[in-house]
């Protein structure tokens, strides 16, 4: 089979959905059951897979600055959400032969054979967790993505069944296709760590984490609540290191981390390389992510992975990835999300089963598995 695969969100900062295109595309890239794969990018060809380049968080800030630019000018959204899809489609126009794969909700226009991964579709289900031009444009431009579908994958059961129901989509056109992690999320001992830890000021197992992005949809405001509620001791034992590319947040979070930075309770870091994730996590004493919505949830893997126990929402698709392994709460509970990091942070038993069953949990999810069913999917068309 010839396959053409949408690069663009493998870019920098690296989100969740440009770490499933790229581990994706690399191996479908050796994969024997396709027979040729074309790199599309924006609306050309490409001779290699992107490049990730680890640079300093002023290439981060600078994407957020630049998105911030264009929510402020919605004719040249809407501009660009009608004509791109028509450039690409005439940049295709030649390979009606070929399936083309858009991994991040989007297609070009009057495809006859094309796949798209849906993540989740919490535009419409949660709008209020989304900034209303996101919202605008996404709503029209995922029903378009519907329309031009042959087949749509999904990466857990929870987002596949969400699909289903609230768009009457046809079960047998949308595919379940699990995330997973690299290879670098593994157990390390201090001594592994400890150039991470250096680099960021940081003490083996006396840090609580949260890695993701900081936006109201991961439930910052409830996470910084609950950790509030702890004993000023145990805060400041283990202080909570936030990590992640600024999204869209109101002004009421920030005082809550600045204040709690001031106390000494709270560190921001800002977007951390990839390459120093692993070993932030294989150093923290619990990892923390009490999002209100998820389609995966791939950091709670990340963490299970590196032996990390687990605190988490009870909803979306979060138990479907944590399985017995985690301290599993309401996300609108603060007081029992506390307990759940208290728990994590002192219970020494429970510590021990849950990174036991971390581990096995984990092992249920890998790229190889993700791209079998995937091609098993593409066979579909």
């Amino acid at each position: 089979m010839k396959i053409i695969f949408a690069t663009e969100p493998i870019k920098y900062p690296l989100t969740g959905i440009g770490r499933y295109s790229l581990e994706l595309v690399k191996r479908l890239a050796v994969a024997s059951e396709i027979e040729e794969l074309k790199l599309f990018h924006g609306s050309s060809f490409i001779d290699s897979i992107p490049q990730i380049e680890n640079k300093a968080d002023t290439r981060a800030s600078n994407h957020g600055k630049l998105a911030a630019f264009f929510r402020r000018q919605p004719l040249l959204i809407e501009a660009y959400r009608v004509l791109h899809p028509r450039r690409q489609a005439w940049a295709l126009r030649d390979y009606k032969d070929y399936i083309y794969h858009g991994p991040n909700f989007y297609l070009p226009h009057r495809l006859e054979r094309a796949v798209t991964t849906f993540h989740d579709i919490s535009i419409f289900t949660c709008p209020e967790f989304h900034p209303k031009d996101r919202v605008r444009y996404m709503e029209k431009s995922l029903r378009e993505s519907l329309d031009t579908a042959k087949l749509i994958l999904t990466v857990s059961d929870f987002s596949r069944s969400e699909i289903i129901r609230l768009f009457n989509y046809p079960a047998d056109r949308i595919v379940t296709t699990h995330l997973a992690c690299s290879g670098d999320y593994i157990p390390r001992s201090p001594d592994e760590c400890l150039p991470v830890l250096q680099k960021y000021q940081l003490e083996w197992q006396r840090y609580a984490l949260y890695i993701g992005t900081m936006e109201p949809r991961k439930n910052i405001r409830g996470l910084l609540q609950a950790y509030q509620l702890l004993p000023m001791e145990t805060r400041m034992r283990y202080p909570l290191i936030l990590s992640g590319y600024r999204g869209w947040e109101d002004d009421a979070l920030w005082q809550i981390v600045e204040r709690g930075t001031r106390e000494g309770w709270i560190r921001y870091l800002g977007y951390v390389p990839d390459g120093d994730l692993p070993y932030l996590y294989a150093a923290a004493r619990t990892f923390i992510y009490p999002s209100f919505y998820e389609g995966f949830g791939l950091p709670i893997l990340e963490a299970m992975s590196c032996g990390i126990p687990v605190v988490c929402s009870n909803v979306t698709s979060l138990p479907e990835v944590a399985g017995d392994a985690g301290l599993l709460s309401d996300p609108n509970d603060v007081d029992a999300i506390s307990a759940h990091i208290l728990q994590s942070l002192q219970d020494e038993y429970w510590r021990e089963i849950a990174v036991a069953r971390g581990f096995i949990q984990a092992q249920q999810f890998s790229w190889e598995t993700c791209t079998a069913q995937t091609i098993d999917a593409y066979k579909l068309l």
